[in-house]
């Protein structure tokens, strides 16, 4: 009995801690010059997971973001720029390797739409204060003209308004 509970002990230990000894493989890439490192680093963060699609490929485990990785890496050996590596990826991925896509005819909803819709909610907003506005205006002129005739329920309704108002 007393074995037991021991080997019991040990196994519950080596499943607290066996996680911890688990170690992600992380690539090592190396370059020429350290502006060669800078631009793969920077590119890694400008293009998108093609599997993942809300992360980049620095953040991306997928295979696919290795692949892209490495051939991104190659180019950069070669001596193409930034330039060229957009218009390869482009060329066999489209616009949507692009985290932040580039303004174009085909991405202008994407840049303006959001700045339109606030416009639209903004204005919307201003058009129903002022009705608002334009209604108390109304109303109060109706119950100055009330209290005018000389009723009674009407001068009290103006003060509450304006108690209310103020």
């Amino acid at each position: 009995m007393k074995a037991f509970r021991i080997s019991l002990l040990l196994s519950m230990l080596l499943c607290l801690f066996a996680p911890l000894t688990v170690q992600a493989a992380e690539e090592t890439v190396t370059f020429d010059t350290p502006e060669q490192a800078a631009l793969f680093h920077a590119l890694l963060r400008e293009y998108r997971c093609l599997k993942c699609q809300n992360q980049n490929l620095a953040d991306s485990h997928a295979s696919l973001a290795a692949d892209l990785r490495r051939e991104i890496r190659e180019q950069i050996l070669e001596g193409k720029g930034k330039a060229d590596i957009d218009e390869y990826l482009v060329a066999r991925y489209g616009e949507f390797v692009f985290y932040r896509p580039r303004f174009s005819s085909k991405t202008a909803i994407l840049w303006l739409g959001p700045f339109v819709l606030l416009l639209t909610g903004l204005g919307a907003v201003y058009i129903m204060i002022r009705r608002r506005a334009a209604g108390r205006v109304r109303q109060i002129a109706a119950l100055e003209a009330s209290v005018g005739d000389g009723s009674d329920e009407a001068a009290r309704l103006l003060r509450a308004r304006q108690l209310l108002d103020d």
